[in-house]
């Protein structure tokens, strides 16, 4: 009798789930079984990004969560693959077959090989890096991945002058002011100029992104975080709107897109949803960081999905009404109690936070739409 009310009581469940979901526009989500992966994420690929290694509560968590999708770097190493750059088949594979066997699929790589200083910053050498770049992004589609989140910042990547600042209810962001950046001095590399990032970045493009269109490969420039001017000498072009509308006409292409980064958008000053439509409608968001932030490009804090200055609805529902169904990830999320602030930005409860918020706007907005 037991097991024939279980019986009864999934069927129902079941048959409930199939009528509130109604007739399905298009394949359902590859992220989950449920008849409502549509409505839930409305068709966008949710991911979590995993850079300190194959974290096993982090997984646990992604498949709890049912965001299937890995995103990170190439480091087949712990893998046992040592006979093998990053960029070569072998390693990515590796990588890829992982993921897979704890039950992800690797989605976008972020922070790819092969792009350092020499090619950044001009420099003798840099030829060798771009072929290996290249020789990455053939070896890549080979494996099925199709996107690469990259940046143009050498030297001095992603800066915050603090990583603990106290937020709402005691939990810990990361946060940035000019004024407390303690080494002013220039690095080893010396003064550059703005036009002299320019020009470099065209060369890179002009050389990669035939390649990247040829195979089926998206390249997603992130922009320049924090956005300021300069920071010890090194000039940071990536800083607003109309610098990315610039880029993606240096090399026109389908491939060459943008990593959406809305907290950085925002420190800029630039209005969200007006980004999100220009960028969108001509195809060029490849990649998304959801995420939200307080003060501008000298003096910031990052927040809560829901405890920043973004109207986060209208954000999520601009993505959607533009037909982005892309790879999209929440990013630099407080560190909450119970959590370790080991890797500031990327505490697993912050991240438990961020993407029910994430999946509920989308359920909101999709369920407008049918």
């Amino acid at each position: 009798m037991k097991n024939s009310r279980r019986h009864f009581l999934k069927n129902s469940a079941s048959a409930a789930a199939l009528s509130l979901a109604g007739p399905q526009p298009g394949a359902l989500s590859q992220q989950t079984s449920s008849p409502l992966a549509y409505v839930k994420d409305g068709g966008m690929q949710l991911c979590l990004a995993h850079f300190y290694g194959m974290d096993k509560r982090r997984i646990e968590l992604s498949k709890q969560l049912q965001v299937l999708n890995a995103v990170g770097g190439i480091n087949a190493r712990p893998l046992g693959i040592t006979d093998a750059q990053p960029w070569e088949y072998k390693a990515i594979m590796a990588v890829k077959e992982a993921w897979a066997k704890e039950g992800l699929t690797f989605k976008v790589v972020e922070g790819p090989p092969a792009l350092y200083e020499k090619t950044k910053l001009g420099l003798p050498g840099r030829d060798e890096e771009i072929d290996n770049f290249i020789l990455f992004i053939r070896n890549l589609a080979k494996t099925g991945i199709d996107t690469i989140c990259y940046n143009w910042m050498p030297v001095i990547s992603w800066a915050r002058t603090s990583l603990d600042r106290p937020s709402r209810g005691g939990a810990l962001v990361s946060a940035f002011d000019i004024d407390n950046i303690k080494d002013n001095s220039l690095t080893t590399f010396g003064a550059f100029t703005k036009d002299a990032m320019w020009k470099n970045l065209e060369y890179f493009l002009k050389a990669v992104v035939p390649e990247a269109e040829k195979n089926g490969i998206k390249l997603a420039l992130h922009p320049d975080d924090p956005p300021v001017d300069a920071i010890r000498g090194i000039p940071r072009i990536m800083t607003s709107a109309d610098a990315f509308k610039r880029m993606i006409e240096l090399v026109p292409s389908p491939s060459n897109g943008i990593t959406l980064c809305q907290g950085t958008f925002a420190t800029m000053g630039e209005d969200i949803p007006s980004v999100i439509n220009y960028f969108g409608k001509r195809g060029k968001i490849h990649f998304v960081h959801f995420r939200d932030v307080r003060g501008d490009r000298n003096h910031f804090e990052e927040t809560f999905h829901d405890d920043g200055k973004t109207n986060m609805y209208e954000a999520m529902k601009t993505y959607y009404d533009i037909g982005f169904r892309g790879p999209m990830r929440p990013d630099h999320v407080p560190t909450m109690a119970g959590d370790s602030n080991e890797h500031p930005g990327y505490s697993n409860i912050g991240v438990l936070f961020a993407i029910g918020y994430m999946r509920g706007l989308l359920e909101a907005i999709a369920r407008q739409h049918r």
